[in-house]
């Protein structure tokens, strides 16, 4: 073998590791994809092992592949810090794309990217709202934050929150004549439901109620919808903390109870798994960690 290092061939190989795609790889480093189908194929001759194996359109490192990634890949971040330290202000721009629900990307991301723009100026964030899954190995999209279980096959996923469900309406809604001191107080009041007029049965069962009032009322498709009609004034509203908490901190919703009642879902970070160590990837999900363990705090409850 030569003694010269074939870096560009290693570069090559650590990008397509992170991206899970020769295709993504070749846009990533503004090349062709015959390019990068060469540089790995080069790089596999000369060591005499597979790095991939390929299962139709999509790529997985081998075992050999994935001990080799592990070695380069903190040497190529490093690499790219250094080389981003002297190149100053006229360092590359790298782009992540993040897909969301609307409710997430409108009541919560949106407002808080500015401090990440702070910390990260060279990424540039498009964000996007699907109701669907995104199958993160063949669309060009680099993270997902979706809120169920956390197993999605073929992807990693990051646990960042488990909300609870809080029961909040707008101060001027109460009626003094019509105290909330115990959930089933709460059916006095108009209820604002969920799209699937579940969540109110579900927490009122959990108090030990049953009542053919508790699937009554409007409902909405996104709890940001539910807090805009629950700050209008329209009914009492079961919404995600991680929703309410501005609007309760804002004095624009009160909780009517401190009786949160926690979910069996959580929200994820979820990329795929052959890109989870990717520096960018890797940067936005620690922020939204960092972000979202801020807001744990206690916001005053209407009953103590």
């Amino acid at each position: 073998m030569a003694k010269s290092l074939p870096l560009a061939a290693l570069h090559t190989f650590v990008e397509v590791a992170r991206c899970g795609s020769m295709k993504q790889a070749a846009e990533l480093l503004c090349i062709s994809p015959g390019a990068v189908s060469q540089h790995v194929r080069n790089l596999e001759d000369r060591l005499a092992v597979r790095l991939f194996e390929r299962t139709g359109r999509e790529l997985e490192l081998t075992g050999t592949g994935r001990a080799l990634f592990d070695q380069l890949a903190g040497g190529f971040n490093e690499i790219e810090a250094a080389w981003a330290s002297v190149h100053g202000a006229n360092r590359r721009i790298v782009r992540l794309a993040v897909t969301t629900t609307a409710s997430f990307a409108n009541t919560w991301l949106v407002q808080r990217l500015g401090s990440f723009n702070a910390a990260y100026p060279e990424i540039e964030i498009t964000v996007e709202t699907r109701a669907q899954l995104v199958d993160l190995r063949r669309d060009y999209v680099d993270v997902a934050i979706r809120h169920g279980l956390g197993r999605y096959a073929g992807h990693a996923s990051f646990r960042i929150w488990t909300p609870e469900l809080w029961p909040v309406c707008s101060p001027q809604l109460l009626d003094p004549a019509r105290p909330i001191g115990a959930p089933a107080d709460c059916l006095a009041y108009p209820l604002l439901q969920d799209a699937d007029r579940a969540d109110w049965v579900l927490w009122l069962r959990a108090q030990g109620i049953e009542d053919a009032r508790a699937p009554r009322g409007a409902s909405f498709s996104e709890d940001a919808l539910l807090i805009k009609a629950a700050v209008a004034g329209q009914g009492i509203a079961l919404v995600r903390d991680i929703y309410a908490r501005d609007e309760v901190a804002a004095g624009r919703l009160v909780r009517v109870l401190a009786r949160p009642w926690p979910t069996e879902l959580s929200y994820y970070v979820v990329c795929s798994e052959a890109r989870q160590h990717e520096w960018k990837i890797a940067a936005f999900r620690d922020w939204l960690a960092q972000e979202i363990g801020g807001d744990d705090r206690d916001p005053p409850d209407l009953l103590a």
